[in-house]
């Protein structure tokens, strides 16, 4: 029996909506990471750009638990003594909540040309409006999956 390696005949791209509105950031960020990566098809190949189109609404209703919100996210502007940080909980608060769940997919990836091709299809908005109405998203319901998921005690 031969091992099976798609091509890019083989791929086919689906489109996905997730609200996130009321989920974990953590466990809906893996759960991203893993549909861009196209780890849940049967035909999953390391080397391609298996992953679907992923329409992320609700962003600024995510819900962040423990001390998180006061964790300091640190960026250098590359002049001497320019670093910065912002906690999570002001970026959340502020003009752009979708760059926290973004930050937070894109260090689920492993790094590399073909992770930053996968981020491409990821589209994140603040709001529950988005312009994709045209590619008839699957709507895919991660509440649901969460609490499936976790024990009751």
């Amino acid at each position: 029996m031969k091992t099976f390696t798609a091509t890019p005949a083989d791929i086919d791209k689906q489109w996905i909506i997730i609200d996130a509105e009321g989920v974990v950031l953590g466990r809906l960020a893996s759960i991203i990471a893993m549909r861009l990566r196209g780890k849940h098809k049967p035909s999953f190949t390391p080397h391609m750009d298996m992953g679907d189109n992923v329409i992320v609404i609700n962003a600024d209703k995510l819900q962040i638990t423990g001390n998180k919100r006061e964790e300091r996210h640190y960026w250098h502007t590359g002049y001497p003594g320019g670093i910065k940080s912002r906690s999570i909980g002001q970026i959340m608060d502020g003009k752009h909540p979708e760059r926290v769940l973004t930050l937070a997919i894109k260090r689920m990836l492993p790094g590399g040309k073909l992770s930053r091709q996968q981020m491409t299809n990821l589209r994140i908005y603040a709001s529950a409006e988005h312009p994709h109405e045209a590619q008839n998203p699957t709507v895919l319901d991660v509440a649901a999956m969460n609490k499936k998921n976790t024990r009751s005690a």
